[in-house]
C-alpha cells in the first residue's frame, strides 16, 4: 500500500511536517523530501528556490538589471508540484478536513507555523491577482513563496 512509505524512515518526518501545509499532500511531501534527500546542502531558501527553479533570469550590463521569467533552471519535479501546490492558495484561509487529519499529532508550533503561511500565501495571491493579468504568473510567485516556507520547515 503507498501510505506506508510516507511513514517509513528516513522521510518519516520530513513527510509529517511538510503534510501539515496545505496543499503539500502525503505523496507531495514525500517527492519534496525524497528529492531534497540533505537540506543541509542548501544553506538559504534563496538556494532552494535555485535548486527548484523558481527564480526570475537576469540579464545584467553596467548599472541596469533586467529581471525575466523564471529559470526552469531546477528540479522539474519539485517546481511542479509545488506549482501545482500553490493554486490551493486561490481560495480563502481554511483547515479542511483533510489537512486536520494531516495536521493530527503535530507539534502545535509546526500547526501555527503553517497557518501563518496559509494566511500570508492566500492574503498575496490575491493581492497579486489583482495587479497582474496573467495568473499563472501569480500561481508561479506564490509556489516560490511555498517553497520558501517549506525550506524554512524543513532546515529549522
Amino acid at each position: 500500500m503507498l501510505g506506508d512509505y510516507y511513514a517509513r524512515e528516513p522521510f518519516a518526518s520530513g513527510v509529517a511536517r511538510l503534510s501539515a501545509y496545505r496543499g503539500i499532500t502525503e505523496l507531495g511531501a514525500l517527492t519534496i523530501a525524497s528529492e531534497v534527500c540533505d537540506w543541509r546542502r542548501l544553506p538559504t531558501a534563496g538556494a532552494f528556490m535555485s535548486f527548484c527553479g523558481l527564480v526570475p533570469s537576469e540579464h545584467s550590463s553596467g548599472q541596469q538589471t533586467w529581471r525575466g521569467g523564471i529559470t526552469h533552471a531546477g528540479n522539474w519535479h519539485l517546481r511542479t508540484h509545488l506549482v501545482e501546490s500553490a493554486w490551493v492558495y486561490k481560495g480563502q484561509p481554511c483547515i479542511g478536513v483533510t489537512l486536520q487529519r494531516r495536521q493530527r499529532g503535530a507539534d502545535p508550533e509546526l500547526i501555527a507555523r503553517s497557518w501563518r503561511a496559509q494566511l500570508h500565501l492566500s492574503r498575496k495571491f490575491r493581492r497579486l491577482d489583482e495587479k497582474k493579468s496573467n495568473r499563472k504568473v501569480v500561481v508561479t510567485a506564490i509556489a516560490r513563496e511555498l517553497a520558501g516556507f517549506c525550506w524554512a520547515e524543513m532546515a529549522a
